[in-house]
């Protein structure tokens, strides 16, 4: 069972690793748009004049089943997967910054908009990453 879980974490790597991450949780924040939207939405007034709620989880869900594929593709043919994940963070979070300020809709919409922000820019990080190369493994005494 270890080796299985070894071989599937060495196939899946650190970029896959977080993309998986960051996949499961836009899909599960996406599908609790869409199950149980927030009652407070006063951060999102701009995007939702473009889209209702519930699209917007889909697009959530969307981009976090990308990433949930790209996990498991190579390094550097992952892309997709930290694009959509910033794709869609970076709207949510300009909405809650304009709705700060300079509408003055949120008092601490500036809040939301640093988390979803830090939340997407960490993929614009991680896109860049290489790949630490494979150690080899000391031979185990029996």
């Amino acid at each position: 069972m270890r080796a299985a879980a070894r071989r599937l974490g060495k196939q899946l790597g650190r970029r896959g690793a977080l993309l998986t991450m960051k996949g499961t949780i836009a899909t599960l924040y996406g599908y609790g748009q869409i199950a149980q939207p927030a009652r407070d939405q006063r951060g999102l007034c701009l995007l939702l004049k473009a889209m209702p709620l519930d699209a917007w989880g889909g697009v959530w869900m969307a981009a976090g089943l990308t990433a949930l594929v790209c996990a498991w593709l190579p390094p550097r043919r992952d892309w997709p997967g930290f694009l959509a994940v910033w794709g869609i963070t970076a709207p949510w979070s300009m909405s809650y910054l304009v709705a700060w300020w300079p509408l003055g809709e949120h008092p601490r919409g500036w809040v939301a908009a640093l988390i979803f922000g830090a939340f997407g820019a960490v993929c614009l990080v991680a896109i860049g990453w290489e790949e630490p190369p494979a150690r080899s493994e000391p031979p185990r005494e029996t």
